[in-house]
């Protein structure tokens, strides 16, 4: 951190702003040598913070462009350090001589994601905090968004802490007890003991089983429309997406590969996969298309099964109702403009729900969303609260779980304060990685590697 860096901020391309940051402590300096102010009775080397400099930038002796210098004085910025953002027009001749500019005057291209890395090194904010910041970047729904948002004002970090600091007055008694037994400390009473490890393996538990449906709120879910030839998956397809997205014809079989398309229902974002219709064949392409429906429907994090209406329940449908059974599955019977012959209780053996819907009527779509935000449990689940956002920090949390559940089975069996309190040490290790306390350096470059340079 003792070196000034610098890079560009936006995204490449035309636009109407472009941003250059320094960080660093020679920040005002290599500003003041690239940067011209209209005002030049302004002191740029000491300026106040959360200030602003109009002025001119200059490359090779020429005017580039007009550009804004705002200045935030360290400890009190994003970094920690003394900040210059640097504002210029949006084109990318202009932002890459700017950046060029404060790179020969003595700044360092920035690495992926050391701008946020410093705050983290700095102390502004913890590791989870940095990890939420780029969950904010790349939130592609309302849901991910407030998640993340959560996530930086310190949510998780906080429910980390809580159970931190009851583990660490717990194992601070423990070590007192068994280490100084002629200061007569008070003996652990095995209902205290057992009490605060319950609520430490409760909270721990609540947060690893609400990782799979919060991941699917923040990443979004691989979604299989799947059923018979000619049943209606293309024009639900179709409705889901808003715009003709896939090939309808009254020929069974049109569709002979996997047709994708993003979009937006109950607040998820669902990544849809309208599939080759399922039955046997003998057309060696159309068998290739079934193959992989095949493959969509078993990786599926949900599956919309599709199935006319206006015919009796079959072979053909029995089988894909059981290839659908155990799975985040919706049965959609289709067509109920039509004269319906399926009943949904036909179904039910191997659906939770069901529901009927013609995929030519708008209000087909409210059905499919409440239906959706039943089968994937996403109701329930609050954005606001704490939630484990990767793998990292969901390793880290069953680490912890499982030590925590080994002290209270130690305790409960009268093993000695010894082996619980080593077990609460392993806790404690494991929750210091989560917030990024004791995390290794390994550990910290394989988070910031995941950013953008300039973020």
């Amino acid at each position: 951190m003792s070196e000034t860096i610098a890079s560009i901020a936006t995204s490449t391309g035309a636009g109407g702003i472009a941003i250059v940051r320094i960080s660093g402590d020679n920040a005002f300096e290599i500003c003041k040598r690239v940067f011209t102010p209209i005002d030049n009775t302004k002191d740029i080397l000491n300026p106040q913070g959360y200030t602003a400099r109009f002025g001119h930038f200059f490359y090779e002796g020429k005017l580039q462009d007009e550009i804004v210098a705002l200045f935030f004085k360290g400890p009190k910025s994003y970094t920690g350090e003394n900040v210059v953002e640097l504002s210029c027009h949006g084109g990318r001749i202009i932002c890459e001589n700017l950046l060029k500019a404060c790179i020969l005057e003595g700044a360092k291209p920035a690495a992926a994601g050391e701008f946020t890395r410093r705050a983290f090194m700095s102390g502004r904010i913890s590791l989870t905090q940095a990890e939420a910041v780029m969950d904010m970047v790349s939130a592609n729904s309302k849901t991910a968004l407030a998640s993340a948002v959560a996530g930086l004002e310190g949510v998780l970090y906080k429910k980390i802490q809580a159970i931190t600091l009851d583990l660490t007055v717990l194992v601070g008694h423990i070590s007192a007890y068994i280490d100084y037994p002629e200061e007569n400390v008070p003996d652990l009473e095995q209902d205290v003991l057992v009490s605060v490890l319950q609520k430490a393996k409760t909270e721990l538990d609540l947060l690893i089983k609400n990782y799979d449906r919060g991941r699917m709120l923040k990443r979004g879910v691989e979604t299989a429309i799947v059923g018979s030839p000619n049943v209606g998956k293309s024009t639900l397809l179709n409705l889901l997406s808003g715009f003709d997205r896939a090939i309808v014809t009254a020929i069974a079989g049109t569709t002979r590969d996997v047709v994708e398309q993003e979009v937006m229902l109950a607040g998820v974002q669902l990544l849809l996969s309208d599939t080759a219709g399922i039955r046997e064949t003998e057309d060696t392409i159309e068998a290739e298309g079934i193959r992989r429906s095949l493959g969509c429907l078993e990786k599926a994090g949900l599956v919309l099964a599709v199935f006319d209406g206006t015919q009796e329940f079959n072979t053909e449908q029995q089988t894909l109702a059981q290839a659908c059974q155990g799975k985040n599955a919706i049965a959609i019977i289709n067509k109920t403009d039509l004269q319906s012959v399926l009943k949904p209780e036909q179904l039910q053996d191997f659906f939770k729900t069901i529901i009927t819907i013609s995929a030519h009527e708008e209000n087909a779509i409210g059905l499919i969303e409440k239906a959706i935000a039943e089968v994937l449990d996403i109701d329930n689940v609050d954005i606001d609260g704490a939630m484990l956002a990767n793998t990292r920090q969901l390793n880290s949390a069953v680490v912890a779980f499982n030590a925590v559940d080994e002290a209270l089975q130690a305790s409960l069996q009268g093993i000695t304060l010894d082996a619980v309190g080593v077990c609460v040490d392993d806790a404690l290790n494991a929750l210091y990685e989560l917030s990024g306390e004791n995390a290794t350096d390994a550990v910290i470059d394989e988070v910031f590697s995941k950013f953008c340079v300039g973020k």
